[in-house]
């Protein structure tokens, strides 16, 4: 079943729910909101709480030593990126958050190795691999599931998405905002859209998301506990040529009274591989939607994007 309430994003269950029904629900979210939410997702909720302890634990650590595994030489890919870093593309202001990547670990001698870099570990927790590895792969699944639910939203074979997404660049992005003055400089998060294909996020005790619905106005997005938030990002929207729409979101600061309060968060960004082609799909074009997107591959695309953010300079 789904709980729908007239200019919300729906609660959607990935359990209760008929394939076909479920598929609907979640595209028909999409196209509206470009968000959707979803419950019954099955992970496993021991390993995200001990995740999310971790979390805290990392992030409670002094700066010089969370500086010894700075990301800046891997475009921000893997390990930390530090406070003030990342900027939202077009924005003024640097984003107020700090966070920490673990993306896929390949074979040996993997071709896709020379664009997707070695995971990096913090040596002062060493369960963070035995708990983040597999988290990461809890992620993968689900993610799984629901391209298969946008297949057949779309008209295509249900695993139509198996190949596309083999091996792709996919990134856990382990999140802290920490406490803000009532003076600091910008938000928490600008108003940006993912370069992915879609976002899996897991959020926590503080709110601040909202997205920019089609009037121009921003929701709130705040899902039940333990509900992943869904969005489409940029391949996906390229890969639809615009039918499933990219949507605008952010992060605010908090009212007065929960200043005081860091917020963290676990987005999932499912990439595609970074050798394959995104080119719009030809039933998502037609004489009244023309190819809106020249052709591209998902590394240069993505390459392309993280220069605007400021994880790779030049």
């Amino acid at each position: 079943m789904s709980q729908t309430v007239p200019g919300q994003v729906p609660v959607l269950s990935m359990g209760n729910m008929d394939k076909a029904d479920f598929a609907a629900a979640f595209g028909g979210s999409f196209q509206r909101f470009g968000f959707a939410m979803v419950k019954d997702h099955g992970m496993d909720q021991a390993l995200i709480d001990r995740g999310w302890a971790l979390v805290r634990r990392f992030f409670a650590l002094p700066e010089g030593v969370k500086r010894r595994y700075d990301a800046a030489n891997n475009g921000g890919q893997r390990g930390y990126t530090a406070f003030g870093v990342e900027i939202a593309r077009g924005a003024s202001e640097n984003d107020l958050k700090e966070f920490w990547h673990v993306g896929r670990d390949l074979p040996a001698g993997d071709p896709l190795a020379q664009s997707m870099p070695p995971n990096v570990w913090p040596d002062e927790l060493p369960e963070f691999h035995a708990t983040f590895a597999p988290l990461y792969a809890e992620f993968d699944r689900v993610g799984g599931e629901l391209l298969s639910a946008i297949a057949l939203f779309l008209g295509l074979e249900e695993q139509w998405f198996e190949k596309p997404v083999e091996n792709g660049n996919s990134i856990l992005r382990l999140l802290h905002y920490p406490p803000v003055s009532a003076e600091a400089p910008g938000i928490r998060a600008g108003a940006h859209e993912d370069i992915n294909l879609i976002t899996l996020l897991l959020g926590a005790e503080e709110g601040g998301l909202e997205l920019r619905d089609r009037d121009g106005n921003w929701l709130p997005v705040v899902p039940p506990p333990g509900a992943l938030v869904i969005n489409v990002g940029d391949m996906l929207q390229r890969l639809t040529n615009h039918y499933l729409p990219s949507t605008s979101h952010r992060v605010v600061n908090p009212p007065p009274e929960r200043r005081g309060h860091s917020r963290y968060s676990m987005p999932f960004f499912l990439h595609l591989r970074p050798d394959f082609l995104i080119d719009a799909l030809p039933q998502c074009v037609d004489a009244d939607h023309p190819r809106r997107d020249p052709p591209i591959t998902a590394h240069d695309y993505l390459s392309e994007r993280l220069r605007e953010i400021g994880l790779i300079k030049g």
